[in-house]
């Protein structure tokens, strides 16, 4: 499986999950690999730190913040 796909099958399992995550683990940090959920953390090296226990230093996942809306950093 190619990392682009790997990734639109994690971003969808958030948007999937997105609203309960809001009720139970707001401005937490998700990883997620596949389809699998390992867990929320409070911050991302923590997170980080997490998937790389979990899923190993070859695999990919993502790491999101349970957000309502994305923040939008601006840099000049």
């Amino acid at each position: 499986m190619t990392v682009g796909k790997t990734l639109r099958t994690e971003l969808s399992v958030f948007e999937r999950h997105k609203r309960d995550w809001l009720k139970s683990n707001p401005g937490k940090f998700v990883v997620i690999a596949e389809k699998t959920v390992a867990g929320f953390y409070s911050d991302y090296e923590s997170a980080f730190q997490a998937g790389l226990k979990k899923f190993g230093v070859d695999a990919a996942f993502l790491i999101k913040q349970v957000w309502e809306e994305q923040p939008v950093y601006l840099i000049h």
